[in-house]
C-alpha cells in the first residue's frame, strides 16, 4: 500500500469518525508514510460519522495531518453522516444521492487559506458546539480519567476572549476568511480561578466581537495571547512534527532553539499549516513570556521530556 501511494498522483484518504477523531488504522498507515510521503500529491479526505457534528475532524484532527505529510493540494474534505450511508438488503452500502453530489463536486463547504479556515455564518455555530461539546469535552474527560479535574470553558465564558475581525494578507492584497477573528482582550479571571480551585482548564477558542458576534479564533494565537496575560512561565504548543524545520521537508533542518528575530526573517518562508503556531510562539515571547517550545504531541510524555530532560525536545523559542 505504501508503494501505491508514492507511485500514485491522487490520494482518497477515507476514514470513519469518532468523537471527532479519525480512525486507529488511518493513524497508524500514516505513520508509516516518510516524513514527506503525499508530496506533490493531490489529496481527498472523505470521512463517514454518527453526526453532523464529527464533520470538523476533517478540518482540525486529519488536515494537519495531510499538510505535514507535504500534500500539494488538499481539496475540500467530504463528510457523509451514517444515515446517508444506509445499508441495503445485500449487505452493502449505498451512498445518498446528496453525498453523491457533493462527492461530484468534491466538497466545496471547507476552506483554508494561508493556515486559517475560512468560516462562515452558517459553520460558525458548528465550530462552536464541535470544539466545546466534542473536543474540549473529550479533552475533558481524558483528563480526569488521568486523576485531574478539568473544566470546559470557551472565549465567550466570562469575558475571557474579545476579537476582532482579521483578514489574511497577501501579495494581492488582504483576503476575506470569514469569520475568523484574532484575541485583542484578555479577561483571565476564570481561567485564574479554575486554576486557584485545583482545576485544569480546557478552553475552546471562539471569541465574540464588540457587537456580540462570534468568531472563529485560531487556537494557537489564542493560547499565545492567554500566556501573555497568565503570565506564564512558557508556552507549549503541540503539533504533529518534531519542530520548526528551517528547509522543509528537508529533516536535516530541524531547529533546536531560535531566537525570536531569527524566527521573525524565517516566518515568511514557512509552510502555511505552521505558520500560526510559530506566530504564536514569536507573541509569546515578544510579549514577556520567557520561553516558547514547538514539540511533537504524537511522542509519548512529550510535554515531560521537554521540562525534566537536559537536552530538551522540539524547538524552543527565545528572546533575542
Amino acid at each position: 500500500a505504501i508503494n501505491r501511494v508514492a507511485d500514485a498522483q491522487a490520494v482518497v484518504v477515507a476514514t470513519p469518525v469518532y468523537k471527532a477523531a479519525y480512525s486507529g488504522v488511518l493513524k497508524v498507515f500514516l505513520d508509516l508514510l516518510p516524513q514527506a510521503g503525499f508530496k506533490d500529491k493531490v489529496v481527498l479526505p472523505l470521512a463517514t460519522g454518527g453526526s453532523p457534528h464529527h464533520m470538523l475532524a476533517l478540518d482540525y484532527a486529519l488536515r494537519p495531518v495531510l499538510q505535514s505529510l507535504g500534500a500539494r493540494q488538499i481539496l475540500s474534505g467530504v463528510y457523509a453522516s451514517d444515515s446517508q450511508v444506509p445499508k441495503t438488503e445485500s449487505g452493502g452500502y449505498q451512498v445518498s444521492e446528496e453525498i453523491e453530489a457533493r462527492l461530484a463536486e468534491l466538497g466545496i463547504e471547507s476552506e483554508f487559506k494561508g493556515g486559517f479556515r475560512v468560516t462562515t455564518q452558517e459553520t460558525i455555530g458548528v465550530v462552536r458546539d464541535v470544539l466545546r461539546n466534542q473536543i474540549s469535552a473529550g479533552l475533558a474527560e481524558m483528563i480526569n480519567q488521568a486523576g485531574g479535574d478539568a473544566v470546559v470553558m470557551s472565549g465567550e465564558d466570562a469575558n475571557l476572549f474579545r476579537a476582532e475581525v482579521t483578514t489574511l494578507e497577501s501579495e494581492a492584497g488582504p483576503v476575506d476568511i470569514g469569520l475568523v477573528g484574532e484575541v485583542t482582550q484578555v479577561n483571565p479571571r476564570a481561567v485564574f480561578e479554575a486554576l486557584d480551585a485545583g482545576r485544569i482548564p480546557v478552553v475552546s477558542t471562539v471569541a465574540p466581537d464588540a457587537e456580540g458576534q462570534l468568531l472563529n479564533v485560531n487556537a494557537d494565537l489564542a493560547a499565545s495571547s492567554l500566556a501573555i496575560a497568565l503570565g506564564a512561565e512558557k508556552l507549549m504548543v503541540l503539533t504533529d512534527v518534531p519542530g520548526l524545520y528551517s528547509d522543509w521537508p528537508n529533516r536535516d533542518s530541524l531547529v533546536s532553539e531560535i531566537t525570536t528575530s531569527e524566527l521573525q526573517d524565517l516566518l515568511p518562508k514557512l509552510e502555511s499549516g505552521m505558520i500560526p503556531k510559530m506566530q504564536a510562539c514569536l507573541s509569546a515571547v515578544n510579549g514577556g513570556v520567557p520561553k516558547a517550545h514547538v514539540i511533537d504531541g504524537r511522542t509519548p510524555h512529550s510535554i515531560l521530556l521537554e521540562i525534566f530532560t537536559v537536552s530538551g525536545f522540539g524547538t524552543m523559542v527565545l528572546p533575542s
